[in-house]
């Protein structure tokens, strides 16, 4: 698995935590980013996995920078790409290079609020429901099939800084459940439509409390 990371990459760290504690039978073959300066890049380098950074001001234009970082991917043979993190808006032809090998989490219970500042959005809304998805990467903005979704609580005295920690609170277990499930076989995201145990997804699996992927149905 290579997971994208622009930023801290906590998401990324929670996947090598749960590898190492013997949760996720994964091999982290490659961290690779836009920022040399990102905090996820030491966090690969630590965890000895090769870490990988393209500047984006080297290279003529978006797709040309697309191509050379996933020509680098590509080396690596990951057999799922994780964007966790990842603040760039990714090519089509980059896209389709893994077509229905690449996930990302997006902090909104999509489709609703697709893009940046998903939580003041929920706020305005005056949403009672929040929450974090995963999702297939297409070529179209956080319109994939949405795979899983955590969700929590928006309380009236929420501000957009509380409901972000609410919410982080759920994304690395959403994360990681999503992962582990595609790792064991039980989640095919790269079936039309998307399997889980065997029976196509008709809606989003749901994060149980105790942090394991449920059918929407089985959930209150």
């Amino acid at each position: 698995m290579a997971v994208l990371a622009s930023g801290v990459g906590s998401n990324f760290q929670a996947l090598i935590d749960a590898r190492d504690a013997g949760r996720l039978p994964i091999e982290l073959v490659g961290l690779f980013s836009d920022k040399p300066a990102a905090p996820a890049i030491e966090r690969a380098r630590a965890a000895q996995i090769p870490g990988v950074a393209l500047k984006p001001k080297d290279f003529p234009s978006r797709e040309a920078f697309d191509e050379a970082l996933f020509d680098r991917i590509a080396e690596v043979q990951p057999g799922l790409i994780v964007c966790a993190g990842y603040m760039r808006i990714l090519s089509a032809a980059a896209i389709r290079r893994f077509d229905g090998r690449m996930i990302n989490l997006h902090p909104s219970l999509l489709p609703k609020y697709p893009g940046l500042h998903t939580h003041e959005r929920a706020l305005a809304a005056g949403d009672a429901e929040h929450g974090a998805s995963v999702h297939v990467v297409i070529p179209e903005l956080d319109a994939g099939f949405v795979l899983a979704q955590a969700r929590v609580p928006v309380l009236q005295d929420d501000d957009a800084e509380t409901l972000a920690r609410r919410v982080q609170s759920r994304e690395h277990p959403l994360l990681i459940a999503c992962v582990d499930a595609i790792a064991r076989g039980r989640l095919a995201c790269d079936a039309q439509p998307p399997r889980f145990d065997g029976e196509a997804l008709r809606a989003p699996l749901r994060l149980s409390d105790e942090d394991t992927l449920v059918p929407a149905a089985a959930t209150p």
